[in-house]
């Protein structure tokens, strides 16, 4: 879909589900994990090697952007519900490279010219809040908890 170099941003194939959800767990703990519960540890750990979401995803009901570089899992983004960012991970290596906001941009540019959305909505994790504020999106409400995991609304107007 859209190249950044050496980057290549593109859906997901089957092939790639398991390196894409090893990059957001490895991501999830080494940033985000000191800010959750065991609780929300083991729920994030749950969602991320759920059998159902990958079979979503390989009827193509939840749908998910890589991006690659020389064809290994450097970043991902996932949406479902139309226009709701799922996740959202790049490598720790490969941060502030552009990429995250590459994943964004691309999907964002698709829900709104092919689907007709006018905004995507996240969940943000309490690490990422000053990520998502510098590239368009608002708190629609304060943060919170549930099942250890802490989030705060927000959304970016398409």
């Amino acid at each position: 879909m859209e190249s950044i170099v050496p980057y290549e941003i593109r859906w997901a194939r089957p092939q790639e589900w398991k390196p894409a959800m090893n990059v957001a767990w490895d991501t999830f703990l080494k940033f985000e994990g000191e800010d959750y519960s065991a609780e929300g540890i083991r729920n994030f750990y749950d969602f991320i090697t759920d059998d159902k979401l990958y079979q979503s995803f390989l009827k193509g009901k939840y749908q998910m952007m890589v991006a690659l570089e020389n064809g290994a899992v450097v970043g991902m983004a996932s949406v479902r519900n139309r226009n709701h960012l799922s996740l959202l991970f790049v490598k720790d290596t490969h941060h502030r490279q552009g990429i995250g906001r590459a994943l964004l941009d691309t999907f964002c540019r698709y829900l709104k010219t092919e689907l007709g959305e006018k905004s995507m909505t996240v969940q943000a994790a309490p690490y990422a809040l000053g990520f998502y504020e510098q590239i368009g999106f608002h708190a629609t409400g304060p943060e919170q908890q549930f099942s250890g995991i802490r989030v705060t609304s927000m959304e970016r107007f398409l």
